[in-house]
């Protein structure tokens, strides 16, 4: 038997890190072996976040589990301070699938091999990182280190314009972490003590300026990276110059780092700052729903349309964390999982069309349907979850929101009419776009230079393999949606709970302020 004692969570988030730097000392001129050695890595760390997580952890309780903390750099107050809860224990699980996928879909990469290899598993490292950091100062740490690989995979190993993609990535993303900066120093130096403790931090008593003024910080971060609309529009440049594995990356894992920091952080930590910002947040995910749908449209490249739809999705996203309710919550979560295994699908699949055609504009392509019969399955499947095809995961998702903001008490009926008939609209929209898309691709006359043999254009073994092991569980959680909501569901229910009970003494505070403001009003003059 193992040693109960083993800091687990710890070795979990440093082994792809410390192992990665061994990448330089393997001799091997054509990358095979370092390939190989990266998957074994990373494969070797999920099994042992599967075991611990299967072994360790109690669905049970909402406290942090596998907690370890560690003085780190005391004369800052810096901790290695990490821990996992319903929140996100299932975002590192869906980080080391996908990340094992994407190493796996990455198979091909013969430029410089060592770096790749060695920049991919510093981000997987990085990423569980952020969803396990229980200091704050950590967590700022965590999602600077995810930056500088992905800018450096775009730069390397890009499209023709990835110099100008990586570095609008990492302005968009490097300024905007600043935020959280600052908003983790005015929060942690308020008071008698100084900490950085989340914990801590989601105990003290604020006042509601500075709630305020840090939830507005928090928001401008993890808005670049969902991303919202107006800030997202380093998105569609980094999706269409990212190779396929970063892009599934990108969209399965990174863009959920903006929607789990909301709940950690702004809901967790600044509840009554929430309750001013909540309106906004359903409304810019509305915004976000509805632009994104419209936007694919108009996109030709087959990688900015998908970046596209990714926007529109998230934006459900928004409005679940919004919506004051269990069942909004539960849907917000949902919807980052089901989104990250769809998207990550997706571009997994676009990417092994590129390889094919070495095009990715759609106009170019054509007709592929009869030269690739199994891509074109598998991209249709995937395409229909997108669009919330009923039994599969984005329907139960998307649902779930719908019903959490219908049922929430905290918006008025013709607010949330307004918010149900747009969403509707977006959704409308959603398969429109996603399979004129798969017509224009698969279906007509063929416009592409294809001249290889049938059997080596279609989707190889391999890349069924990947794409397989994202849509079983896409069509499992579609179908036996409690699977997933087991593991977060009591999680989500105490911090809807938290927010509606600040909510519920708001309410109260601001009808006695009602009432004296009309007593004072009624009062007789006194001579």
């Amino acid at each position: 038997m193992f040693d109960l004692q083993i800091p687990w969570l710890t070795a979990i988030i440093l082994f792809p890190l410390v192992t990665a730097f061994a990448i330089p000392l393997i001799p091997d001129k054509e990358g095979k072996t370092v390939r190989w050695y990266a998957l074994g890595v990373s494969l070797l760390n999920f099994t042992l976040t599967i075991y611990a997580f299967s072994n360790q952890y109690n669905f049970d309780t909402v406290d942090f589990q596998l907690s370890e903390t560690y003085a780190w750099v005391p004369q800052i107050g810096l901790n290695w301070s990490v821990g996992i809860d319903g929140l996100s224990m299932p975002l590192i699980v869906l980080s080391g699938l996908i990340t094992n996928l994407a190493l796996l879909g990455s198979w091909n990469i013969d430029r410089k091999p060592r770096l790749f290899y060695f920049l991919m598993l510093v981000l997987y490292s990085a990423q569980i990182g952020v969803f396990a950091a229980q200091d704050l100062l950590l967590f700022f740490i965590m999602w600077e280190l995810e930056l500088v690989p992905v800018y450096l995979l775009i730069s390397i190993w890009g499209g023709q314009k990835r110099l100008y993609a990586a570095t609008k990535f990492i302005l968009y993303t490097a300024l905007a972490s600043i935020f959280i900066l600052v908003s983790a120093l005015a929060l942690a130096f308020y008071g008698d003590t100084v900490t950085f403790d989340m914990a801590q931090l989601g105990r003290k008593e604020f006042p509601l300026a500075l709630e305020i003024l840090a939830y507005a910080g928090f928001f401008v971060a993890f808005a670049v990276k969902m991303p919202i609309f107006p800030l997202h529009t380093w998105l569609p440049d980094a999706h269409s110059e990212a190779p396929a594995g970063v892009s599934m990356i990108l969209a399965g894992v990174l863009l959920k780092m903006g929607g789990y920091g909301l709940i950690r952080c702004n809901i967790e930590m600044l509840p009554h700052a929430h309750i001013k910002f909540a309106p906004l947040l359903v409304i810019l995910g509305v915004i976000n729903i509805v632009y994104g749908a419209f936007t694919a449209f108009a996109q030709t490249n087959l990688k900015r349309r998908l970046a596209s739809s990714s926007i529109s999705h998230m934006g459900f996203v928004l409005i679940g964390i919004a919506s004051f309710s269990e069942l909004g919550m539960n849907g917000a979560v949902l919807q980052m999982l089901s989104h990250g295994l769809i998207a990550a699908a997706l571009f997994f699949l676009c990417g092994t069309t590129y390889e094919r055609t070495h095009t990715l504009m759609m106009d170019e392509m054509g007709g592929l349907g009869k030269q690739m019969p199994k891509t074109f399955a598998l991209f249709t499947a995937a395409s229909m979850a997108s669009l919330a095809l009923p039994g599969m995961s984005g329907f139960v998702a998307e649902l779930t929101v719908f019903l959490g903001i219908a049922e929430s008490d905290a918006y008025s009926t013709a607010f949330k009419t307004g918010v149900i008939f747009l969403t509707a609209v977006g959704l409308i929209l959603t398969p429109i776009y996603l399979l004129s898309m798969l017509r224009v691709v698969f279906y007509g006359q063929n416009n592409s230079e294809l001249t290889l043999p049938k059997f080596q254009l279609d989707a190889k073994p391999r890349e069924i393999f990947i794409t397989s092991c994202l849509l079983i569980p896409i069509i499992v959680i579609g179908l036996y949606p409690k699977l997933a909501m087991t593991t977060y569901d009591i999680k989500t229910v105490e911090v809807a709970t938290k927010v509606r009970s600040v909510l519920s003494v708001f309410a109260q505070q601001k009808q006695v302020n009602n009432e004296l403001a009309s007593t004072v009003l009624v009062a007789p003059e006194i001579d």
